[in-house]
């Protein structure tokens, strides 16, 4: 994916860490680590983004489900340590009908038991549209993951167009006061990437209020 980025003329990409329906991921190749890692130092490619599988759901109602997760995303992270310094983003998953304080307690415990001091890769957030029984449909959700979480200088937001349109922010009359907002609730500083896509869905509840690239590159 690097030297398909480079002939885009892109210094920065995404990829999923394995099929995004799930399964195993595929084995560590210690020579295309390395390899890779000297061609993003040549062509100057930049932070990374990481998605995790969509079929891990940290709140699911059923204890395999949230095994499954949180096992995934303990070795995406051990395994993304060969690639230091990048971003990893999930999404929370749903809460099916345990509700929204309970599905935010089950997903801040699997960070608490994932997330590791030594860790090198920043685990991200992403912004949810709140379809069904989906956490994170508000700012105010991640940011009570946040304040629950032990490590929390681990985590950081991505911010999905598609998901904050659909959950009624108003991102295309009023991103300026969609961001301060943000920042009210959770901190700019946090935002460290942007999924970008245009929906044809038109927002009408709440005004005021491809793949994801960094926010910022190093």
């Amino acid at each position: 994916m690097g030297k398909e980025a480079v002939t885009l003329g892109a210094d920065v990409f995404a990829f999923f860490t394995r099929n995004p329906r799930g399964g195993r991921a595929k084995a560590l190749d210690p020579a295309d680590i390395e390899a890779f890692l000297t061609f993003q130092q040549e062509h100057g490619i930049g932070t990374l983004v990481a998605h995790a599988p969509y079929t891990m759901n940290a709140c699911a109602a059923k204890e395999n489900l949230r095994i499954f997760a949180r096992e995934t995303m303990a070795d995406d992270l051990k395994r993304l340590d060969q690639l230091p310094g990048n971003l990893y983003n999930f999404h929370l998953g749903s809460h099916v009908k345990q509700g929204v304080e309970t599905g935010i307690e089950l997903i801040a415990q699997q960070l608490n038991e994932v997330l590791r001091p030594e860790q090198k890769t920043t685990v991200l957030l992403e912004t949810m549209a709140g379809k069904g029984t989906e956490v994170g449909r508000g700012f105010e959700e991640l940011r009570a993951i946040i304040d629950r979480v032990g490590h929390a200088e681990r985590l950081g937001i991505c911010l999905d167009t598609y998901h904050v349109w659909d959950a009624d922010y108003d991102i295309r009359g009023h991103l300026d006061e969609v961001l301060t907002d943000f920042d009210r609730v959770i901190g700019l500083s946090r935002l460290c990437a942007i999924r970008l896509f245009v929906s044809c869905r038109s927002s009408s509840r709440r005004p005021m209020m491809p793949p994801a690239m960094p926010a910022k590159s190093p």
